[in-house]
Formats: structure tokens, sequence, C-alpha cells
């Protein structure tokens, strides 16, 4: 277990076979999938565990603090009996962030019960395991490992901190040592890394919230004893647990292994994206040894420090970090300069130097002119459809610089529109086009057959109600373009194609932008009708 890696910053060792694995097959790590089972019933119970087998669990953990009417004896027995899988009994008090509220001696009695009757884990949090160890008197049976556990809802304490609690969890009779800290920022989740890496006994090392996420997926290839999957989003035992659905068939979490590369979509917000199902899907259809995850990064800058190593190979950049990643690579490709945006970062693997390119604008520039195309039945042979076009660009951040940067070179007139008058002015300069507030855009139409570009996040789920600009305003253009692909129709969309121009979705951008990032991920080439497949479905 020891073998993931010798510290963050390093790489781990054997990372050269990283094309090659067979899609599906063998399991890469022996990181095991628990499913807290929780319900008011004994009999609930009990269908929940046998869904938990059939979607592909290998361990069920039985919150006993659910249970409204708990009778030790003939209860416990009657789960460890019908349970399909290996059980877990965890009885979790009110004091350590579960639902038991009563006296101490008969939850540590329930507990000792469950050992006896066969049970395969327990859980004793760290405040209570000397207590607990003095009730068994020296007869714990042999098949029953006991999982010491300490919950901090707070934040996630320092290396030193943390290994000083490994060894008080340890000198406390743990047979496996269980820390659950919570994230308050992701950078935080390497210290839990770092220590299961190091860890000499078996370690369930997870963070909880949002920012932790990828505790949870990652903890195969680090050495986890085990991870929690849900079997429904929503309906969890602590905050920001996946289901083993996404566990096993968005993360592929059987496939990660010590040198499996990572990447991720750094963004905030980021749990809308939908690249961890278009890029996991892909690296397993081509044999690529990668994981790809959300990461809900606030510092990018702190993010790319503290995930330094080589293992880190790959990230994509969506709002608000397309600008900042520029000024935290070591090298920029032009087309990302000139933009000042990037939304694609590789980590070079022989020196672990970070490189920054912008992949956006081919996405989303040739997704246009295809639709212009389509709509003049014109053939490819042309020169682009956009030339002489005036181009209207609404937002001013990274994805606006990369499609004014990408009309502009096919020979467009380009105005940005933007909330505040003075970014769109300095946008407007750089790339030599015109600028007006999206105020004025109601009342802005000097000619018809005007194109729109909308790269503001304005319509995204949740707020689908909102447009950056009346349908009043729609009836000067004959394209209307959205980045926002969450809902792949977004108001602006519907509004524009009811006013009768013609619609192209950011779900066009997304996968044009993707096949580049994927051939830069990987070294392969795309396979574009793959991700024509995949995102039909969205």
């Amino acid at each position: 277990m020891d073998s993931a890696s010798n510290d963050l910053l390093v790489s781990s060792p054997s990372a050269a076979a990283v094309v090659g694995m067979a899609s599906g097959g063998a399991r890469k790590n022996p990181t095991l999938i628990c499913t807290p089972i929780m319900a008011d019933s004994v009999d609930r119970m009990v269908i929940l565990m046998a869904e938990a087998k059939s979607m592909g669990a290998d361990v069920v953990e039985i919150r006993l603090d659910s249970l409204k009417d708990f009778n030790p004896n003939s209860d416990i027995k009657t789960l460890i009996l019908h349970s399909p899988l290996p059980t877990l009994f965890t009885y979790r008090p009110m004091w350590e962030g579960g639902q038991y509220n009563g006296d101490e001696k008969p939850r540590l009695d329930a507990l000792r019960l469950a050992m006896e009757l066969g049970a395969d884990y327990i859980d004793v949090e760290l405040k209570v395991a000397l207590e607990f160890n003095e009730l068994l008197r020296g007869n714990k049976p042999g098949k029953c490992k006991l999982i010491v556990s300490s919950h901090n809802y707070e934040n996630t304490p320092s290396v030193e901190e943390l290994g000083n609690l490994v060894a008080r969890i340890q000198a406390a009779g743990a047979d496996i040592v269980k820390i659950a800290t919570t994230a308050l920022d992701i950078s935080d989740v390497a210290r839990i890394f770092q220590i299961t890496v190091h860890s000499q006994v078996p370690i369930i090392g997870l963070v909880m919230g949002e920012r932790g996420l990828i505790s949870r997926i990652l903890c195969a290839k680090f050495g986890g004893y085990l991870t929690f999957g849900t079997l429904e989003s929503g309906v969890v035992s602590a905050p920001g647990q996946p289901t083993i659905k996404d566990l096993l068939d968005l993360y592929n979490f059987r496939q990660i292994g010590p040198d499996t590369k990572v990447f991720g979509i750094i963004g905030k917000p980021v749990g809308h994206s939908k690249s961890p199902v278009l890029y996991n899907e892909a690296f397993k259809s081509v044999g690529f040894n990668g994981v790809y995850v959300h990461l809900l990064v606030d510092d990018i800058a702190r993010f790319l420090q503290t995930y330094s190593s080589t293992d880190f190979a790959g990230f994509s950049c969506t709002i608000p970090h397309k600008e900042d990643a520029v000024k935290c690579c070591d090298e920029v490709h032009p087309v990302a300069k000139s933009i000042g945006a990037a939304n694609c970062i590789i980590r070079r693997q022989n020196d672990g130097k970070l490189f920054g390119y912008n992949t956006d604008y081919v996405g989303a520039i040739s997704a246009i002119e295809d639709g212009l195309r389509a709509s003049q039945n014109v053939s490819n042979t042309v020169g682009s459809p956009l030339a002489g076009k005036l181009f209207i660009v609404i937002g001013a951040g990274g994805a606006g610089k990369a499609l004014a940067y990408g009309a502009k070179e096919k020979g467009a007139r380009v105005v940005i529109a933007n909330r505040t008058y003075e970014r769109a002015k300095v946008l407007a300069d750089i790339i030599g086009g015109d600028a007006i507030s999206l105020a004025d855009l109601e009342n802005f139409h000097p000619e018809d057959g005007m194109i729109l570009a909308n790269t503001t996040s304005i319509g995204m789920q949740p707020k689908v109600d909102e447009t950056p600009v009346s349908k009043n305003a729609l009836r000067s253009y004959s394209l209307v373009f959205d980045a926002v692909y969450t809902p792949k129709i977004t108001r602006l969309l519907r509004e524009a194609e009811e006013s009768g121009a013609k619609i192209v979705t950011g779900l066009e951008m997304f996968i044009g932008q993707a096949y580049e990032q994927f051939e830069r991920f990987t070294e392969l080439p795309a396979p574009k009708e793959l991700f024509q497949k995949i995102m039909s479905k969205y």
C-alpha cells in the first residue's frame, strides 16, 4: 500500500506503462467500496444491502443510529444473516456527527454484540476506544477488524498533527485507522494523501465536503483501505460522498492504480461540468491509464503549487480561473498569450514544468463557422464565413477574450459588450475592436445579420431563467451562440431561435475544445465519434 508515491511532490515510481491498460479488466487497487446503509427499519436495511451488492459494493456500513426501534440481539443477528456482503457496524453518536442520543453503555454493548455475532468490521470513535477495549477484556473475535475513527467537521489539521492523530488511533488498539477531516480548500486534501501514502497500517483517510471529493476517488491511487459510495445521490452519511455508480462508471474506480495519471477540471463552480464524463469514457475506450476529476479550486496558484507532482498531469480550466492560469504557467502558447487566457494546462513529465494552451477559441469559432455554413448552404471550400461580419461578444473574461481573438483572426469586425464598460474597452483596444456596455446592447443594431456570442455564465444552471439580452433585441442577429452548455438550450438560445436566428450551442464548443485537450493530455488521437456520442446524451 506504500507504493503510491513517496510524497505528493514526487512522481509515482512506474509511470512508464501509461498506455496499454485494457479497458475494464482486472482491478488495479485493493481499495474497497463501502456503502452506508441508513434506514429506519431492519427490513428496509435488508433491501438496501441487496441493492448495494447488485450495484458493485464490497462492504456495507450498517448505521445502527438510523434505526427507529432497535432491538440489539435480534436485529443484529437478522442483519448479519441477511447481508450479502461483509458488514461494518457503526452506531454513531450525536457528538461525532451521528444520530444516536443516549447513554454510552448500551451503545458500546451493541457494538460488542455485533462483534460477537460475526460482524466483519466495527467502527468505534477514538474518544471511547479505550473504554470499548476494556469492555472486550481481550475477547476480540479474530475475524472482526476494529476501525477506530476520528471525525473533524471544522478543518484539516497539519501533517504533523495528523501524524500524531494516527499514532493515538493506533495506540487505542485500531486494526484500521480512520480519519475524516473537512476541506476548507482543495489543497487540504494533499495532507491526507501524504498521511495515507506513508501509513504503515491500513488507513481510511477521507476529506468531507465538495472540496474534498478527490480524497474519495484518489484514495485508490494512494493506498486507502476503503471509500464510501452511496446508493443514490444526495442520500449521504457524510458530506461529499459520491454514488457507487459514479465511482464505478464515471471515475472507473477499479482501474485507478498507483501509476494512474490524474487530470481534472479546475473551476468554481465546477460540479455541473460534464468534462469528467467525456474524458473518463474516452480514456477507458483507448486504454489510457488516467482519471479525470472535478476540482473545486478557490486559488489556482496554491492548487498548482500543492499538487506539483507529475502524477497530476494536466488540467482543463474554466470560470473564473482562465486568466490566472496564464500567470501560473512556466510557458504559454503564443495564442493563449495573445488572448490572455488558458483553458488547458499540461505538466511536462520529464521536468514538471507547466505549459498553458487555449483550445477554447478553436472549438467555439469552428462551431460558429459550421453553423453559418449550414444556414447559408456554403461548402467548406470558401474562406471563413465570418469574414466581414459584425461579431458581438458578451463578456470580457477568458472565454470572451478567446472568441474575440478568434473572430478577429477570421476577419470579423468585433464589438465587446460587458457589464462594466471599462473592461470591454480594455479588451476591444487589445484586439482592435469596439466596446459597449451590456445595457447599451439592447438598442444596438447598426445592421442586420450580426452574430452574437455569449461567453458569460448568465443563464447557466441553476439560474436558467436569466438571459443577457431581451428577446426583442435578438431580431438583428443571423446567428446566436451561447458558451453555456448546462442547460444545452439556454433561454438566450430558445428566444434567438424563436426570433429566426440560427443557434449554436455551447455543447458544440465544448466538444470542439475537448478534442485538442484530449490529444494534449494523452498524446493520442481524439476519438471524435465517441465524443459526439457521449455528449449527444445531454
